[in-house]
Formats: structure tokens, sequence, C-alpha cells
């Protein structure tokens, strides 16, 4: 029930509830504001031009996660210690539009085009990281795609 200050009282003494006032609308994107995005996120492949050894991205989009990616985002983090790997960096994503192959992990190799992978376990994402992040030599056995799906 509404609160006392957020009720009305009509003529005939029937008490309802004020309407509600409509959120304002989101602000417009400029040129100026694609711009900065669209600076950021090329800051975010940092691996082509840095001094990372590799990148590692676990979709961790709902999908994902349901079907295990958590869990190999752990696996991933506790093998990567154990190894004492720190050259390797490892970001997350959203979904990637293959819900049925999740959980998926894409690695990306400085002047090497992305491998994705799927329905990845733990053991496969430790496999993923010492063969192809760190050693340089795609695991064909849950190999989806090479390259980037995008055109620019």
């Amino acid at each position: 029930m509404p609160k006392a200050k957020d009720r009305k009282t009509t003529q005939k003494g029937v008490q309802r509830a004020a309407p509600k006032k409509a959120a304002p609308p989101p602000a417009k994107l400029r040129i100026q504001d694609l711009a900065a995005i669209r600076d950021r996120t090329r800051g975010l492949i940092a691996i082509r031009e840095s001094e990372g050894l590799a990148k590692i991205t676990v979709h961790m989009g709902t999908c994902g996660i349901a079907a295990g990616a958590r869990g190999i985002m752990e696996a991933l983090l506790d093998e990567m210690k154990k190894r004492r790997i720190s050259d390797v960096v490892v970001t997350t994503s959203g979904c990637a539009g293959l819900c049925n192959h999740e959980p998926m992990a894409t690695v990306e190799r400085k002047d090497q085009p992305p491998v994705k992978y799927i329905d990845l376990t733990p053991e496969k994402i430790r496999r993923n990281l010492v063969e192809h992040a760190v050693g340089g030599r795609l695991v064909a056995g849950c190999a989806l795609a090479v390259g980037s799906e995008t055109v620019y």
C-alpha cells in the first residue's frame, strides 16, 4: 500500500495513489561520446600492443554462468596461481551468442587470430591455458572457430 504522502484524496473522499513521475529520458549520445567509447574499447584489446603474452576472455553472460562459467573462471585463476603465470590477462564478457555451446572462452595471443573454445570443463580450460595461451598451440579438441567475427 502506498505511503500516506504518496496518496491523493479525490473529491468523493476516496484515497488513491498519486501518479508516479516519469523518469527523465536518457541523455543523447554525441559523436564525441561515441568516439570516447570506441577509444576505451580499443584500450581493452591491450594484448595486441602490450607486453602480455595472451588474453583469455571467459564468456559470462547469464547463459554462460548457468552452464558453469564461474567454475571455469575459478579453475583458470587457480591454475594460473598454481603455475605462477602472471603474463596472461584474464577478462570476462557477456554472451557470445552461442548459448548452446557454453561455457565458452576466447584465447588471444599477440599477432594471432582469436580462438573460441566451447563446451569447456575445468580440465579443458587448464589445458587451453597451458597449451594455447602460454604454449602458443591451438587445442583442437574444443576449438569452435579461429578468427574474429567482426570486420573493421
